[in-house]
């Protein structure tokens, strides 16, 4: 086990995927700001956006949480991909087997299961939205967080309003599959290293993600460990890009980019907080357009068949009809 201020190679999962490193700015640096009004990934140190949470480890969050029921998602494995309960329809049921469980727990019994988990068991990850039922003591040092710096990045940037912060706890070794979200991110270690790969939404022809109405909308089909290139063959084209994030940074995921997430073996279980924030808005089109608006133009379209046909079977026929033959030298 790593000793929290640092991290080894041989904690990271291995995947034949090219990477290159995020590059990493202090916050006052004038590239931080530009690279994010550029959409493009970074990692900021020295904000101190949330060093009034640097003491929440599950002993502190226990005895200012105390009366807080959490919400907690099992697996039987070290795979968290996420799912819409809500998207599952009758004729769906007996095709879709959700991958993970939701269950609510105190945080006191969240802590002792991590604590005595042994291999075998099924893993666990804590995602809790901060709001004021997790404790005044909590909600004090939420209110101390670093809010002048990253609504001052807010404003300069146009984005819409804050949607939600989310506490993450996670073991070591876990892992959310790669999806990309429709929001801006700022995502917060407090606690432990997680590694964090990113992709362009450009590479969404190299991901392969579920259709819009699945379940698993925004996550892709490849599982990186176990690739099926028969399946999906331009995941060989793929390049993404790493960052391993440590206690007191943060990682700014623009909207659409994909990314997969993983707390490193071996490492302690992990605290990170999340910031979400509507993306602001379109402004003046330039043309060509950019990677994330035409994966939205994909999105929009993929939904207007789906209303327009009520039936999700029918919309790759009708997409194939359009594109095969005419757009392409495929019969």
């Amino acid at each position: 086990m790593c000793d929290g201020t640092s991290w080894k190679e041989s904690q990271l999962r291995n995947y034949d995927i090219p990477l290159k490193s995020v590059p990493k700015f202090s916050f006052d640096d004038p590239r931080v700001e530009q690279l994010i009004s550029e959409n493009k990934p970074v990692i900021i140190t020295g904000s101190n956006l949330v060093y009034s949470a640097s003491k929440w480890n599950l002993e502190y969050l226990e005895k200012h949480m105390e009366n807080s029921t959490c919400t907690v998602i099992t697996s039987p494995n070290h795979n968290f991909k996420y799912f819409d309960e809500k998207a599952i329809t009758p004729a769906m049921k007996n095709k879709f087997v959700p991958p993970t469980k939701k269950v609510s727990m105190k945080i006191s019994d969240f802590s002792k299961k991590l604590k005595n988990w042994t291999n075998g068991e099924d893993r666990l990850y804590l995602q809790q939205t901060l709001n004021n039922t997790v404790g005044p003591g909590i909600v004090q040092d939420f209110i101390r967080f670093r809010w002048d710096w990253i609504t001052a990045i807010q404003k300069k940037m146009s984005w819409g309003p804050l949607t939600s912060n989310l506490l993450l706890i996670g073991m070591e070794g876990n892992v959310t599959p790669c999806h990309y979200d429709e929001q801006q991110n700022f995502f917060a270690q407090v606690k432990g290293w997680k590694r964090i790969i990113l992709f362009s939404p450009e590479h969404y022809e190299c991901l392969y993600p579920h259709t819009v109405f699945h379940p698993h909308d925004r996550q892709s089909q490849v599982d990186f460990e176990k690739p099926d290139l028969k399946r999906f063959p331009r995941f060989e084209e793929v390049q993404g890009e790493e960052a391993i994030v440590g206690p007191g940074e943060v990682l700014y995921i623009p909207v659409y980019w994909w990314h997969h997430v993983e707390s490193i073996l071996n490492g302690g279980y992990t605290v990170s907080i999340n910031f979400w924030y509507k993306a602001g808005p379109t402004g003046d089109i330039i043309y060509p357009l950019q990677g994330h608006q035409k994966l939205a133009i994909m999105r929009n379209v993929e939904k207007m068949l789906n209303e327009a046909l009520k039936d999700p079977e029918e919309v790759g026929s009708l997409l194939r009809a359009i594109v095969l033959g005419r757009y392409t030298e495929e019969t």
